[in-house]
């Protein structure tokens, strides 16, 4: 029963944080797989390369820089869509391990969803902060809560899985709420943006 919850802890809670910071999931992972009594499922174990350490370590350090600057953070945010999403779905379809087709289906769908909330929550809250102008002061402070939170529960993982999942459970309703609260702000951003670019006279008859 303990090995269950613990494999669901992880599959669900490095989805989670991977939508956040893929990056510093894959790092943090790999390196207590590597260097303590830690154990990654077999799936996963891959993570525990020299290889995949390193580089998951500089490409956080690339975005642990790149949050910190708002011209780029939107940009980095907009690749990483394509990124984070599908990197939820395949730790949590491949942290299952050995087990029935539908059952990795049912985790990826699950992890999918994990890391489009976390990922969604946080590009909004930048793109709010962007529009109202808080962003040079709110988004490295952002940015290290977030590190905080994906570096901490990838941590907690491992120590204690059943409070990874609590964490994970109130870090997800959290999202949501926070999504439901700034999606209005964050559609008004949107149009703004696009009233940029399409111009001032865009939509209106030419003149005569």
């Amino acid at each position: 029963m303990e090995q269950i919850v613990a494999t669901i802890a992880l599959a669900l809670g490095a989805s989670f944080t991977a939508g956040i910071n893929l990056y510093a999931t894959v790092f943090v992972l790999g390196a207590m797989s590597r260097y303590s009594s830690f154990d990654l499922p077999g799936g996963l174990m891959v993570l525990e390369s020299h290889w995949i350490i390193g580089t998951s370590f500089v490409l956080y350090l690339v975005e642990f820089f790149a949050d910190k600057f708002p011209a780029v953070d939107s940009a980095w945010d907009s690749i990483q869509t394509f990124v984070r999403i599908p990197a939820g779905v395949a730790i949590a379809a491949t942290a299952l391990g050995d087990v029935p087709l539908e059952l990795q289906i049912l985790a990826g769908l699950v992890g999918g969803t994990l890391a489009t909330v976390a990922h969604g929550t946080k590009a909004t809250t930048r793109l709010v902060a962007h529009g109202t102008g808080t962003s040079p002061v709110v988004s490295p402070v952002l940015s290290v809560v977030e590190d905080v939170a994906v570096i901490g529960t990838s941590i907690l993982v491992a120590v204690n899985p059943l409070v990874a999942l609590l964490v994970v459970f109130i870090l997800f309703v959290g999202s949501i709420f926070v999504l439901r609260s700034f999606w209005r702000v964050a559609k008004g951003v949107f149009k703004g943006i696009a009233g940029f670019f399409r111009g001032p006279n865009d939509g209106q008859p030419a003149p005569a």
